[in-house]
C-alpha cells in the first residue's frame, strides 16, 4: 500500500530477540481462503494501473530507501535464488535482481493478476540482463507452490498486513526458505506510541486519502488505516515468526516509526 510521508531518521528495534517476461507454466491461481482474500484482491487490481504513481507522490520518493533497507536485510547474494511475496509491481525483485545478477533467480508471486502485468511491463522497459532473471507467479502467500528450503532469501514489502492468514503465510516462508537464511518484512509499523498512531492516522485522513480522492480510490485508501489497526506490533511480529519456527527475529523501527521492517533466520 502506498507509504505515509515520513523523515527518515536512524533506524531502532522493538523487542528484545536476536538477531521471462510472461507469467510462467507453474503459475498458480490463487486459493480462496475468505471473502475477506476476495475483496482485498479486487482492491490491489483496481489501484494498480496508479500504485506506483501514488507510492511516490505520497512519500516523497522515501519508500525507495525502505525498500533498499529491506532487500539489505534479507542478506540475498550474487547467484541466490530469491523469493519476494505480494510483490505488486515489482520494486522489491527488481532491487533483488539488482543483487542476485544474472547467475541469480528472482521469483515474484503476488495475487493480483493486474500488479502482475504492470510488474511485466515494467520488466520489459528495463534494459539491464539482471531483470531477466525475474519470474513473475500469480499466487497465495499462504500456499506457496515452492519445495521445502528452496529460496536462499525472502522479502516482502507491504503484504503480510494484508493477508488473512498471517501465522499460515509465516510458516509458508518459513518452509521454502533455506536454513541459516534470512527473511525480511517492510510493512507500516503499528506503533505502541501514541503520538505516532496519532499522526499516522492524521496523514492517511488528511493526505492520504484526500490525495487517492483526485484518482477515485478514496475509499480504496480509506482501507489503510484500518488494515494498520489490525496488524500486530513489532513484538507480536517477532512473536509470530518464533513461533512459526525461525532462529531469531528482530523488528526495527524506520521513519520515526512510521514503518518497521521484520527480520528473521531461518
Amino acid at each position: 500500500m502506498a507509504a505515509l510521508l515520513g523523515i527518515v531518521s536512524p533506524v531502532t528495534f522493538t523487542g528484545h530477540s536476536q538477531l521471462p517476461v510472461k507469467l510462467p507454466s507453474r503459475r498458480r491461481l490463487v486459493v480462496k481462503s475468505s471473502s475477506s482474500s476476495d475483496e482485498r484482491q479486487i482492491l490491489f487490481n483496481r489501484i494498480a494501473p496508479v500504485y506506483d504513481n501514488l507510492n511516490d507522490l505520497l512519500s516523497l520518493g522515501q519508500h525507495r530507501i525502505w525498500k533498499n533497507m529491506a532487500v539489505s536485510w534479507s542478506g540475498a547474494r550474487t547467484g541466490d535464488k530469491v523469493l519476494d511475496l505480494c510483490c505488486g509491481s515489482g520494486d522489491l525483485a527488481f532491487l533483488l535482481s539488482e543483487k542476485v545478477g544474472p547467475s541469480g533467480k528472482v521469483m515474484g508471486l503476488d495475487f493480483s493478476s493486474e500488479q502482475l502485468a504492470v510488474a511485466a511491463s515494467r520488466q520489459k522497459l528495463r534494459g539491464r540482463s539482471c531483470y531477466k532473471c525475474i519470474e513473475w507467479i500469480e499466487g497465495d502467500a499462504t500456499d506457496l507452490p515452492f519445495d521445502d528450503c528452496e529460496f536462499d532469501a525472502i522479502t516482502m514489502g507491504y503484504g503480510l498486513r494484508n493477508v488473512v492468514d498471517r501465522d499460515r503465510a509465516m510458516r509458508e516462508m518459513y518452509r521454502v526458505l533455506k536454513p541459516g537464511s534470512r527473511v525480511s518484512i517492510l510493512d507500516f509499523n503499528k506503533s505502541n506510541q501514541s503520538v505516532t498512531t496519532f499522526m499516522q492516522d492524521w496523514m492517511i485522513d488528511n493526505v492520504v486519502v484526500p490525495v487517492a480522492t483526485l484518482y477515485d480510490l478514496a475509499k480504496e485508501y480509506e482501507y489503510l488505516k484500518y488494515s494498520i489497526n489490525g496488524y500486530l506490533t513489532g513484538e507480536e511480529l517477532e512473536t509470530l515468526a518464533s513461533e512459526a519456527g525461525f532462529s531469531s527475529a528482530r523488528h526495527y523501527e524506520i521513519s520515526g516509526g512510521f514503518m518497521g521492517n521484520l527480520v528473521a533466520v531461518r
